[in-house]
């Protein structure tokens, strides 16, 4: 009778006790930090609610799959996680420049035009038709003041940062982005990635077929590849298996690297762990015009700083 109760209680020892369900976590909603050499302006932050998402993709090796917790997660079951791809909130996001951390409180005391030539002076003022000599007069920042505005970049200082950089840059690239020819012409259609400018657009024989858009690519030591791929698994709903972070609208290309929209400011951040981000609204745009085994091109280097 000892011997067997004795076994009996060994092999209960072998089950754990039951216990209530595992619930899920939702990422951590920390925001990475800025660029050493620029300060986000007193008074201005960039908008909170959804967990900024840096790391959406699977770690290099792995495969997506369709599980159990991504269908969960999908139709809403999973706790943290929001119901398929979120639409943003009304109104336009506003792009929240860097500006020197002697200018923070500056900009924040005052819409007086910057003292300060911006490392994108030059650029900005090309654009805006105004002598290029890289030098911030009065007259240049009232007209960058203007851009920043009509472009909703805050604070509108005339301060040409990365931001007022970044959007010079798209808005030049939309009248002909491959005219220095890095995506291969094509009759099939083309996703072009340019890590360079940190754009990408969809061509097809010659003829641009989706505008030029801005993208957040890899992040240092976590670059996207470059190279020619297809895209081989579209998810409308996914989640990433890795970071349990929602990635509305991916479109895989490259061994767990996806296009996909993020909620938070697409010039935010480092970057992503490999994908390519693209606001919400050009992902969802961009889902309806390339198809499973479309070709992607990526090339070039994202910009340090």
């Amino acid at each position: 009778m000892k011997r067997t109760l004795v076994a009996l209680l060994a092999g209960a020892s072998l089950f754990p006790l039951a216990g209530p369900p595992a619930v899920a976590v939702a990422p951590s909603a920390a925001r990475p930090a800025a660029p050493a050499r620029y300060a986000h302006s007193a008074g201005y932050a960039p908008s909170a609610g959804f967990a900024p998402e840096f790391a959406p993709e699977f770690a290099p090796g792995y495969a997506p799959g369709d599980t159990a917790r991504t269908r969960a997660a999908a139709a809403g079951l999973v706790p943290g996680i929001p119901r398929g791809p979120q639409r943003p909130a009304p109104g336009g996001r506003l792009h929240i420049e860097y500006v020197p951390r002697s200018e923070a409180g500056h900009a924040a005391r005052s819409a007086r035009c910057t003292r300060f030539t911006g490392p994108f002076q030059r650029q900005a003022e090309r654009y805006l038709r105004r002598k290029p000599d890289g030098r911030q007069s009065a007259g240049d920042c009232r007209a960058i003041r203007r851009f920043q505005q009509a472009h909703r970049i805050a604070p509108a200082t005339g301060y040409a940062g990365p931001v007022t950089g970044a959007v010079v840059r798209l808005l030049r690239a939309r009248k002909d982005p491959n005219r220095a020819g890095h995506c291969p012409v094509r009759a099939e259609r083309t996703a072009c990635v340019d890590l360079d400018r940190q754009l990408m657009w969809v061509q097809q024989a010659g003829r641009v077929i989706f505008d030029p858009v801005p993208i957040r690519s890899g992040q240092p030591t976590m670059e996207t590849r470059t190279g020619t791929y297809r895209i081989y698994l579209r998810r409308r709903y996914h989640i990433s298996n890795l970071y349990h972070t929602p990635m509305p609208f991916a479109q895989f290309f490259d061994r767990g690297e996806a296009f996909h929209g993020v909620e938070d400011d697409i010039y935010e951040g480092p970057g992503s762990h490999g994908c390519i981000n693209l606001t919400w609204s050009d992902a969802r745009n961009l889902w309806y015009v390339l198809k499973k085994h479309d070709v992607v091109h990526v090339w070039g280097r994202k910009p340090s700083g």
